[in-house]
């Protein structure tokens, strides 16, 4: 259980224990609004998405409530796809589904809150809800910790732009 006498200057990645999601919980020096749109914006999400090594080509994106998106990361040739729609775009909430082509069978539900910490700050909390445990446990071991704590480093630097 997260308070927000809690801070999250790095990202924390954690396996729920009874259901199989992930949970992600970071804080920005940020308003909710800033956060919505490095999420919600195609040019700027593409600046900061997954890790470094993997630069991002968006294909499609219609970020609103029943909008699809799709992006593709390019290193050594290789193409790495992500696909899903956008069940609920809110103020503060988005509702997304998340898929690697690779696997089409192992889709996730996310849902992204930000939660306005006051001072300028605020908390990212994601949620993303697999299909199974072991798909859970596929995602954790495939190197999103790595994707995720670069990204955010460079939503960092993004923001304070």
């Amino acid at each position: 259980m997260t308070t927000t006498a809690t801070r999250y200057p790095q990202a924390s990645i954690e396996a729920d224990p009874d259901i199989p999601a992930v949970h992600i919980w970071r804080d920005f020096a940020a308003t909710p609004e800033q956060l919505m749109r490095a999420h919600t914006d195609p040019e700027l999400f593409r600046q900061w998405i997954g890790p470094d090594s993997i630069p991002t080509e968006i294909d499609h994106w219609d970020c609103r409530t029943l909008g699809a998106y799709r992006y593709v990361g390019k290193r050594d040739g290789e193409e790495y796809a992500f696909r899903g729609t956008f069940p609920h775009v809110g103020e503060n909430r988005i509702v997304q589904t998340f898929c690697w082509e690779a696997m089409p069978e192992a889709i996730a539900l996310e849902t992204l809150t930000f939660e306005d910490l006051g001072d300028g700050r605020t908390r990212l909390h994601a949620v993303s809800l697999c299909d199974s445990f072991e798909g859970r446990d596929a995602m954790l071991s495939s190197g999103m910790d790595t994707g995720i704590h670069e990204g955010y480093a460079n939503l960092d630097r993004l923001l304070a732009r």
